[in-house]
């Protein structure tokens, strides 16, 4: 539980940067005079590098260990986000985001790679549901928290405070943290795993299930106080549900693999989603009916989980770091591409609906596709 416990701690403090930025946007965009455009390569930013890490941290879990990498990775965290809070202009907000996608990276990785080598059976679904949980917990947490820190002490200010996080979640993982035997000698060809057709699979409903979620979560505070007129404080407790609702289905969703099957489980998550997006799509006009739709995203895009990063592992066994960094990569490339498109489509139409009746078509395309996954 110790090491379940470490793990979580990492998830939440790491995965606060994917997002600390997207609730103070607006006091951004005022300082330094930038689009929603340019807005959304901040997340595009730290995702970009935070992608190119998957595959490289996956293979250095399980080269060096799990734990050593995790610790240097963390570190990268507290220092990138420390420095943005003393940004002076927008390159500079941009270079600090990429710095710190190389330290979440390999963080996610490192951390999915930890739990598979402490767990086994049903307690690794729900561990690593947890664990997942924990990311989504971090992520989402911020877009509630965020703007408390924004009135309170300005936007510097925020990025402190994530910073402090981060600085305590690395003092627990080396405190507390015990160590994951690495694989030496992986049996499995790097080249057929990465020409493997079900971790493409795989990846392919990562984008819409966490890709679809940061994209969501990066824009809905900005959608609920243009569309709906709400303050920022409660625009930002409604909309971190998206992310939020994580800490429950993530786990609950790993529970529900030995009973469901993996690809019905999937299936249902992936109408959920689209279900969510169109309704954003249709319009909203109060906080109620916007609620029940960001409940819809947050449940389908938290069940999937599990039983995406636990399949590949299982699929790859010697080499689960790798296998589980390409899933989680191929599933970036939605938030690489997806936050600015939406940013793009709401400058273009002067609204969110075309962004999120987009968002629902291609969450349909991926529900198409899911019928190829084995169950086996």
């Amino acid at each position: 539980m110790a090491g379940l416990a470490a793990a979580c701690a990492a998830g939440f403090a790491f995965a606060a940067n994917y997002t600390n930025h997207a609730p103070v946007v607006p006091a951004l965009m005022e300082q330094f005079h930038f689009s929603k455009a340019l807005a959304g390569l901040l997340t595009t930013g730290i995702f970009l590098t935070h992608a190119g890490m998957q595959i490289p941290g996956g293979h250095l879990a399980d080269r060096y260990g799990a734990k050593r990498v995790l610790m240097a990775a963390l570190g990268l965290v507290c220092v990138g986000n420390f420095a943005i809070g003393f940004a002076n202009a927008y390159w500079q907000l941009l270079f600090w985001k990429v710095f710190v996608g190389f330290g979440t990276g390999a963080c996610f990785v490192a951390g999915a790679r930890y739990i598979t080598g402490l767990f086994a059976g049903p307690q690794l679904h729900v561990a690593q549901g947890f664990y997942g949980g924990s990311v989504l917990l971090g992520s989402g947490f911020v877009i509630f928290a965020v703007p408390q820190f924004l009135a309170a002490f300005g936007w510097q200010g925020a990025f402190f405070a994530t910073t402090a996080v981060a600085v305590v979640a690395w003092l627990v993982w080396a405190a507390t943290a015990v160590p994951v035997q690495a694989t030496r000698r992986p049996a499995a060809s790097f080249r057929g795993m990465l020409s493997s057709s079900q971790l493409w699979l795989l990846g392919l409903i990562q984008m819409a299930s966490f890709g679809l979620a940061i994209v969501v979560g990066a824009w809905v505070t900005v959608l609920l106080r243009t569309a709906v007129g709400a303050p920022p404080a409660r625009a930002g407790l409604v909309g971190s549900a998206v992310l939020l609702l994580g800490i429950v289905t993530r786990p609950l969703g790993g529970a529900l693999v030995p009973r469901t099957g993996v690809r019905p489980l999937l299936l249902a998550s992936l109408l959920l989603s689209a279900a969510g997006c169109w309704w954003l799509g249709f319009g909203v006009r109060s906080l109620v009916p916007a609620g029940v739709a960001i409940t819809l995203l947050g449940v389908g895009c938290g069940l999937p989980y599990a039983a995406l990063f636990n399949r590949a592992a299982a699929l790859f066994p010697d080499r689960a770091g790798a296998a589980m960094g390409l899933v989680n990569m191929l599933g970036i490339l939605m938030i690489l591409a997806g936050a600015p498109l939406v940013g793009w489509l709401a400058d273009w139409s002067g609204s969110f609906r075309s962004s999120f009746f987009a968002l629902g078509a291609f969450t349909l395309c991926v529900l198409a596709a899911a019928f190829a996954i084995k169950e086996s």
